[in-house]
């Protein structure tokens, strides 16, 4: 991008939009900075760090040479992001709240806020890389494959990544800090802010039993034996180790327990011993419809995908389970190897090599064949 622009980036108080900001500045473009608040409800310095990120914010504005304007998305947080959150949890899903902030609130009513600025694009502090080509946008892998982000964005639209900016997708985050330490800017050794937002550090069990009523019921084995009591479906998602408060052994085992699923009629939490046991693992997981960025589906089927941030892309053939169309409403993952606890509520992320295609909500998992009513992801059978 040679041409000089007015460019709104999204200012967070840490070190990635910091730099990005003072990138674009570099460049010659007219930059203002924005911080923009999407939580209000107990907002405290006990467990929510927003205050400083805006003191922080202000700091880098300053040594940047930028103007910085505060902006309150709290309503629109609740409404399309917080609300669904609460939904899914009290359907006994696992949601990822940070994936519709991202396509609702930082892409949508940021973009429309910077529009109204007079803003040719936005940008922030995201590790991914968008390329141009004749059929669009697309959204590419960051350099540094430890902090891609392209899971979080893969619910953006065509018209979302052509005003977007990610100054910092080239640029690995040991490179970051870096220049944010040569620069001045006071972000330089910040923590990276972890978790949900809205939550903080503050313990989530805690958070959600204000929203959601306690439901305690049993926890219980493959073989139906009750080796505990949980607090709550809600309050645990599959593959979860700690806070399950149940310890000694099973059968002359005495390897940790995981939750392997929610038997949503009985309320009970179905729990195995050993990360290695085959009911934590999945080679079919079925989805909602996809949000496909390019607009329509690829001509291939032969893909990668992954069931969760942190795991590595993993060889798939994806088959939609309908007449194939851009809005087909269910798709199949066949992954090749078995993928660990893929959680319904969480997303399916699909990938050609660097380029994210897009994703959908994962619905349901199984071992093997056509899933359906009794299998262990949908909460009803391990």
């Amino acid at each position: 991008m040679t041409a000089k622009h007015r460019i709104v980036v999204g200012l967070s108080g840490g070190v990635d939009s910091s730099v990005a900001a003072w990138l674009l500045k570099k460049a010659g473009h007219e930059v203002i900075g924005i911080f923009m608040k999407n939580w209000e409800d107990d907002d405290t310095d006990e467990y929510c760090s927003s205050r400083q990120d805006l003191v922080d914010a202000a700091s880098v504005a300053d040594v940047v040479g930028i103007d910085l304007q505060a902006v309150n998305f709290a309503a629109e947080y609740r409404d399309r992001v917080f609300a669904a959150f609460l939904r899914e949890y009290a359907a006994g899903r696992t949601p990822n709240p940070d994936v519709l902030c991202n396509s609702e609130i930082k892409f949508r009513s940021f973009l429309d806020h910077a529009r109204t600025l007079g803003a040719d694009r936005i940008a922030t502090g995201h590790y991914a890389r968008l390329r141009h080509a004749a059929g669009g946008v697309e959204l590419l892998k960051a350099a540094d494959a430890s902090k891609d982000q392209t899971y979080f964005l893969h619910q953006l639209a065509q018209d979302q990544l052509q005003s977007a900016l990610f100054p910092v997708g080239d640029m690995t985050k040991r490179e970051v800090r870096a220049l944010a330490r040569e620069q001045g800017i006071p972000t330089y050794a910040k923590k990276d802010s972890t978790g949900i937002c809205f939550i903080g550090e503050r313990p989530f069990r805690e958070f959600l039993a204000r929203y959601l009523p306690k439901q305690s019921g049993p926890m219980r084995t493959p073989e139906g034996v009750v080796v505990g009591h949980h607090q709550g479906l809600a309050y645990y998602t599959l593959g979860q180790r700690q806070g399950l408060g149940i310890g000694g052994t099973h059968g002359g085992r005495s390897e940790p327990w995981f939750v392997a699923g929610k038997d949503l009629a009985s309320n009970a939490l179905l729990v195995v011993q050993g990360h290695d046991d085959g009911r934590l693992y999945s080679s079919v997981v079925e989805t909602g419809a996809m949000h496909w960025i390019a607009g329509a589906p690829p001509r291939t089927s032969k893909l990668a995908a992954k069931t969760r941030y942190r795991m590595p892309d993993a060889s798939c053939v994806l088959e939609p389970l309908e007449p194939i169309t851009p809005m087909a409403s269910r798709w199949r993952a066949r992954f090749d190897s078995p993928q660990w606890a893929p959680t319904p509520g969480q997303y399916l992320v699909v990938y050609d090599g660097e380029v994210c295609l897009g994703g959908a909500v994962i619905e349901s998992a199984s071992s093997e064949g056509a899933i359906g009513a009794g299998q262990r992801a949908e909460g009803v059978a391990v």
